[in-house]
């Protein structure tokens, strides 16, 4: 237990409760107190602190994200098996969500139906924006769209690069929750790069 700590660089204590939660699968004993532990045990805690530290999720989404990976359900994974029937909590006024309906409707080319999640949260964020008079977001949905689909080619790339033999549901799980915050930060540098420049150019 010790060298699997100082090994993931887990406390110890940490390491029980997840072997207790059966998060972390118990190790072969060899002893009365004492069992062996696999480079396996270490880079499945590796995972399970950066679904918990990175993508921020509880321990009862972790439990179900690695219950869906040791079933090998990789497209569940890909569709974020965390964020199943997550929507994000913020009471919006009726017009208002309309409103950004049709807006994703005109993005989708047909009805949009935002009782699934990602188009919920998609139709919340562009309420808030328009009731905070920055339509302009909604302006430019297309292209968001666009760079979108662009990282999601990457990720599916990715995904496919790696072949059958070298768990593709984990490479979904840590293109898309991990992903998400890997982009963000990108995303930050570049944004703080653009306005830099503008601002040396003025």
């Amino acid at each position: 237990m010790a060298e699997l700590s100082a090994d993931s660089g887990v406390p110890v204590a940490t390491i029980k409760y997840y072997l207790r939660e059966g998060l972390l699968p118990a190790g072969r004993r060899i002893g009365p107190n004492q069992a062996e532990y696999t480079p396996e045990h270490v880079k499945r805690l590796r995972l399970v602190c950066a679904l918990r530290e990175i993508g921020g999720l509880s321990l009862a989404e972790v439990a179900d994200v690695l219950a869906a990976l040791d079933a090998g359900r990789a497209a569940r994974v890909v569709l974020g098996v965390a964020q199943d029937g997550r929507v994000t909590v913020r009471p919006v006024p009726a017009p208002a969500r309309a409103w950004a309906l049709g807006r994703v409707a005109e993005l989708l080319g047909e009805p949009a139906d935002d009782t699934g999640p990602a188009v919920a949260n998609l139709v919340t964020v562009l309420a808030v924006c328009h009731g905070l008079g920055h339509d302009g977001i909604s302006g430019r949905l297309a292209e968001y769209a666009a760079l979108a689909r662009e990282v999601a080619a990457v990720d599916a790339a990715l995904i496919d690069d790696i072949g059958p033999a070298r768990r593709p549901a984990e490479t979904a799980l840590i293109t898309t929750l991990l992903g998400e915050r890997l982009f963000a930060e990108l995303r930050h540098l570049a944004l703080v790069d653009v306005l830099t420049a503008a601002s040396a150019e003025a």
